[in-house]
């Protein structure tokens, strides 16, 4: 059974909400890339769109945009999601996931776009350091 972890963040107030996905919610997530926007009921919110904005892995290992597939491999990157050089012009080797959302990813990073009729503050719970 797949199950993710979905950081929603909220533009609007600037804060960001928790929300566990799993079952034909998180199934239906599966093969989705970074960038798409997808309906919020799969999250608990009806009436809410909101776009794929990245993820981890069950080791941390982050997605990125640009690789294409869902699978782990080294990358040769100057900065950017992995990697974020102290010196300019160093690069260096990290593992990095592919754009497309498999049952390995275990957290889900997304942002609204389209507010729903129902405010969010009612549908889920806000994160612990929020206050």
């Amino acid at each position: 059974m797949v199950e993710f972890k979905a950081i929603i963040a909220d533009p609007k107030s600037g804060k960001s909400y928790s929300k566990d996905v799993s079952g034909h919610h998180a199934n239906s997530l599966i093969g989705k890339k970074i960038g798409e926007e997808v309906d919020g009921i799969f999250v608990d919110l009806p009436g809410y769109k909101l776009v794929i904005t990245g993820g981890s892995d069950t080791d941390g290992v982050p997605m990125r945009k640009d690789i294409p597939g869902s699978r782990r491999r080294p990358m040769l990157v100057t900065e950017g999601v992995g990697f974020h050089p102290a010196d300019k012009g160093v690069r260096k080797r990290r593992n990095l996931r592919g754009n497309t959302i498999s049952p390995d990813i275990i957290q889900l990073n997304m942002r609204i776009v389209v507010h729903g009729p129902k405010p969010i503050k009612d549908s889920l719970k806000t994160e612990e350091g929020d206050k």
